[in-house]
């Protein structure tokens, strides 16, 4: 979900844009969701199929990360798993040419661990961007303790032209908004286990506080394992104050991760 949208908005920005996947169906699923994304401003007229086609011509689906050999910018969108993003990170450091900006869009890890796993600390950033990526404007630019000026500002210029507003954030777990959002999040499950409707939290949330989506709506879009995996790295570095909500782990354990797998505080069957 994360990496198809990055790749939708750097192509529609004007960059030749290489996606890769664990394999060729999950590649040909993100480039599905692109095309939909698309078709779908065609149908509201806010984009012409000429444009379409243009966009989804710089955009190049492979197999392998062996294509980050040419790449000026390589941004990493895998599982939230710290030990699997840094040989991620090696590999690359390994293929990108040297003056290549390593750039990760985690919502909670250390960009710090990742830059250490490299060879060029100074070139690695964090790019969290927010989803879906179309449609939110507000990308958190995270600077490791390692990272360059040079590569900060390049990483700002790259987000404006995206036509991204940018956020910097120092590189502690959860940086901004996963840390405040995560915490706001956590207590909304726990209203649950008090006995709220998760429709009346939601409910609540959006026409008393304005928000433009429910607490518990948010959490099913986003997956429930994402949300869990950060409290648990927030709680590792700050305490107990982000312990997760046992409720959590229930769902976890028993594959209710929100719309992904059609069922999470609400029934998508």
């Amino acid at each position: 979900m994360m990496g198809s949208g990055i790749a939708q908005v750097c192509a529609r920005a004007g960059y030749e844009v290489v996606i890769m996947d664990l394999s060729a169906e999950l590649v040909q699923r993100g480039m599905n969701s692109i095309e939909k994304n698309l078709q779908r401003s065609i149908d509201k007229g806010k984009m012409k199929a000429e444009e379409k086609a243009a966009i989804l011509s710089r955009i190049k689906p492979v197999g392998g990360l062996e294509e980050a050999k040419k790449a000026d910018l390589v941004i990493e969108a895998v599982f939230e798993d710290l030990e699997v993003k840094k040989k991620v990170f090696k590999t690359l450091d390994e293929i990108c040419p040297p003056h290549a900006i390593l750039a990760s869009n985690t919502s909670a890890l250390p960009i710090a661990a990742m830059a250490a796993a490299t060879k060029r600390p100074e070139k690695v950033l964090g790019l969290h961007f927010m989803n879906p990526v179309p449609v939110m404007r507000g990308v958190e630019i995270i600077r490791a303790i390692t990272t360059s000026d040079e590569t900060m500002e390049i990483g700002r210029q790259f987000l404006l032209k995206l036509g991204k507003e940018v956020c910097e954030a120092v590189d502690y777990a959860g940086f901004i908004v996963s840390r405040v959002l995560d915490s706001m999040l956590n207590e909304a499950v726990k209203c649950v286990m008090d006995g709220n409707k998760p429709e009346e939290i939601d409910k609540a949330m959006k026409i008393c506080c304005n928000f433009p989506m429910g607490p518990l709506e948010l959490i099913d879009l986003a997956g429930v394992d994402i949300v869990l995996h950060g409290l648990e790295t927030m709680e590792k570095d700050f305490g107990d104050q982000y312990h997760p909500a046992p409720l959590l782990r229930q769902m976890v354990r028993a594959g209710h991760l929100g719309r992904k797998t059609g069922k999470g505080f609400y029934n998508y069957t």
